[in-house]
């Protein structure tokens, strides 16, 4: 297969510029791509690991998101974990303003003491609005502060079309998202936080003695389905952040303002189907693999073999010949000596115009540096090489 993809679908181009082109988001058309319809006001098909995007409609409208608000809270939750500013044995004395909430809860009591580990389970699994003001007042000491940290973390991740008024998702004026920022959150999650992943895929959990399921319609229902959150309000619809791995492909579906839940959950397996059955993920350069040469400054080779960092993988079509464009940015002129896995650039994989995916250029061998006589002898050959070009161009 991949012989011929490289055979049929790889156009090769070499780029030596100082500087990566700004602006390029992974995986991010500028136009709706809708090879069928999904019965849904906003949706959006994601490859995790290269972020490619397979399915768009309206994916960059701006629209209520009513409990998918709440992966934003998982992610400032776990990510606090992390970086040991909570563990889940600390103890929160809930507050009279997260017991008075009200919507989907775990059923805290005021005055209650509950583990940080309850309420992010409580948060995965039932939708705990509760749940979420208690996280947000321990770690920040007020929702309103938390709430500043949600858009400050969605701005650094690229999410464009969002804005945070609480932490809940409960209707607020200017509380929006789009589809694709969804589908940038998921993959910050099942990219970086396994153990919120995990706990996204519990069935049910029972607090005061009060059993809940979890509000997933595809976990235990679809193949390979693991997350990640449901949503509704009247406002919102019916919403759906799911992902699912076949075949160790993970994907990652986001359907918005659908009219129930069983609509909501069909359109998600729509397009998740879609991804599977349509599509292959490929390994174009593994580590090791020569991707080429750059030219090499002042080294005992006049050109240095590079390779890649980590797997260089593309999303393409099942059966079909996408053409795909890999383009090097060399990000300054290498000198030697060079050592091997020295980073030298960026290579960009695109597709129909595209970038979705890139990956680090690095030095595939050592070389040293030419001795001083060797630098003077080349640097006379290529004064006499330039001279004679450019007689026989003025001629």
């Amino acid at each position: 297969m991949l012989q011929r993809l490289w055979k049929t679908a790889v156009i090769l181009t070499l780029a030596l510029i100082l500087a990566l082109p700004g602006g390029v988001a992974v995986g991010a058309p500028t136009a709706d791509l809708m090879p069928f319809e999904v019965e849904a006001e906003a949706a959006i098909l994601m490859e995790a690991e290269t972020g490619s995007i397979l399915y768009a409609k309206n994916a960059d409208k701006a629209l209520p998101p009513a409990s998918i608000t709440k992966m934003m809270t998982q992610l400032l939750a776990f990510e606090a974990l992390q970086e040991g500013r909570a563990h889940l044995e600390d103890i929160i004395v809930t507050s009279e303003r997260a017991w008075r909430l009200g919507g989907s809860t775990m059923f805290l009591n005021v005055g209650q003491q509950v583990t940080f580990g309850d309420l992010v389970t409580g948060i995965s699994v039932v939708s705990a609005n509760d749940a979420c003001i208690a996280v947000a007042e321990h770690l920040m000491g007020s929702e309103e502060h938390f709430v500043r940290a949600m858009n400050e973390r969605a701005e650094a991740l690229g999410m464009t079309n969002t804005r945070f008024e609480n932490s809940t998702g409960l209707p607020a004026a200017g509380h929006y998202m789009s589809a694709r920022d969804i589908a940038i959150l998921s993959r910050e999650i099942v990219l970086n936080q396994p153990e919120l992943l995990k706990l996204e895929s519990q069935m049910s959990f029972t607090f005061n003695d009060i059993p809940q399921p979890n509000r997933n319609p595809l976990l235990g229902r679809y193949t390979g389905a693991d997350g990640l959150k449901t949503g509704w309000t009247e406002e919102a619809g019916h919403c759906l952040a799911a992902t699912a791995v076949q075949n160790d492909v993970r994907l990652i579906a986001v359907v918005l303002g659908t009219e129930s839940d069983k609509a909501r959950a069909n359109a998600a397996r729509q397009l998740l189907d879609y991804g599977f059955r349509n599509f292959a993920l490929e390994v174009i350069y593994s580590p090791g693999d020569i991707a080429g040469e750059v030219p090499l400054q002042r080294g005992r080779e006049r050109e240095l073999k590079v390779t890649v960092a980590s797997p260089l993988k593309v999303m393409v079509p099942v059966g079909q010949n996408s053409p795909v464009e890999l383009v090097k940015n060399i990000l300054e002129a290498p000198v030697a000596p060079v050592s091997q896995g020295d980073k030298v650039g960026m290579i960009q994989v695109m597709v129909d115009g595209y970038m979705v995916n890139e990956g680090a250029l690095v030095a595939a061998e050592d070389v040293r540096q030419a001795n001083f006589f060797v630098r003077v002898f080349r640097f006379a050959v290529d004064f006499v090489r330039n001279l004679i070009e450019s007689r026989g161009r003025s001629d």
